[in-house]
């Protein structure tokens, strides 16, 4: 039986897809290259020293989803696939609900016609709106401030009525905060399009010289040296996380829910610094007025995720930026072909 990783050549598909395979699973990647390059499949292929099947399809194409499920014997699904740009949602909003929740629709349908009754959802911490207070705890009230967060809580939403009607049912909802560096061996990374809307690959930018500065939005909130505070986690702390979900959704059904942070806040500031550090490079940055709807702190409590899946982030900030800065070097212009 095999695990069905969608977006598995994305950025936090192919961290997942190596310590997968690292751990012995045979797995079929399902990728349709909207936000991932071909080259990523061998890269995965050479750290993890093992193979898997892969499949270019398009979730929104229910044929080609439905011919995967008839072809190989899935009985797990790691769900990465899905537009995630916040920015973007805010501008194409029709875009994002249809693919993202219809092809979740697609999908959930055929693992229930074709019996695959487990899966790791990969949702976001874009779900909690703006909370109240920090940490964060799963049971905080949900609420999303963009497309890209409510097509998040609306699959959330799905797959717990999916649980009421079906029982068999399985799901683990990961809700993460924010994923930075990668691989130790630089052969994989995250590479964005056009300019980066996430803070560590800017500031990797910058410090390459292909970016100016860095903008800091705001040095005025109620935060140790002004800036915003955010959860950072290292990118394969977080892929070993899906694994300790799936073994953990093995032993139960129904649907639960799971912070993935360090539960460390660290600021834009402090980001900035650490990167200095760990690369020798400047980062020049300028200040400017705070974003609307930006927050000063955002924090995970990951209590729940080591109490129940015994999962824990074990990568600190320099690990984080040393590994970032190994792959931006390596790779200066992404995945070129």
């Amino acid at each position: 039986m095999a695990v069905l990783v969608t977006g598995g050549a994305g950025f936090i598909g192919s961290h997942t897809a190596v310590e997968l395979i690292q751990n012995g699973y045979e797995i079929v990647i399902l990728d349709n290259f909207s936000n991932s390059k071909p080259c990523v499949l061998d890269r995965i292929r050479t750290i993890s020293g093992g193979d898997f099947a892969f499949e270019q399809v398009d979730l929104l194409d229910r044929e080609g989803v439905e011919n995967v499920f008839k072809k190989y014997s899935i009985d797990s699904v790691i769900h990465f696939a899905g537009l995630k740009a916040v920015g973007e949602s805010v501008s194409m909003p029709i875009r994002y609900y249809h693919n993202n929740i219809t092809g979740t629709l697609i999908l959930c349908e055929m693992m229930q016609k074709y019996g695959a009754k487990r899966m790791i959802f990969s949702s976001s911490a874009t779900v909690y709106g703006t909370p109240k207070s920090v940490p964060i705890r799963e049971d905080f009230p949900l609420s999303t401030t963009n497309p890209y967060g409510e097509t998040k809580l609306m699959i959330e939403r799905i797959l717990s009525d999916l649980v009421v009607s079906d029982g068999e049912f399985s799901i683990s909802c990961l809700r993460y905060f924010n994923p930075i560096g990668a691989h130790k061996s630089g052969l994989i990374g995250e590479d964005p399009k056009g300019i980066p809307n996430n803070l560590m690959p800017y500031i990797c930018k910058v410090a390459s010289g292909q970016l100016h500065h860095l903008g800091v939005f705001g040095n005025d909130y109620d935060t140790p040296d002004g800036t915003g505070v955010r959860d950072y986690i290292h990118v394969v702390d977080l892929a070993r996380a899906h694994i300790a979900a799936l073994r953990e959704a093995e032993t139960r059904q129904g649907i639960d829910y799971f912070n993935i942070g360090t539960g460390r806040g660290y600021s834009v500031l402090e980001m900035v610094k650490a990167y200095e550090k760990a690369s020798g490079l400047p980062v020049p940055y300028e200040i400017t007025a705070r974003r609307p709807g930006d927050i000063g702190e955002c924090y995970a409590d990951p209590s729940k995720s080591e109490r129940v899946l015994g999962w824990k982030a074990e990568y600190d900030l320099d690990t984080m930026c040393k590994d970032a800065y190994n792959w931006q070097k390596n790779n200066p212009n992404g995945y070129e072909e």
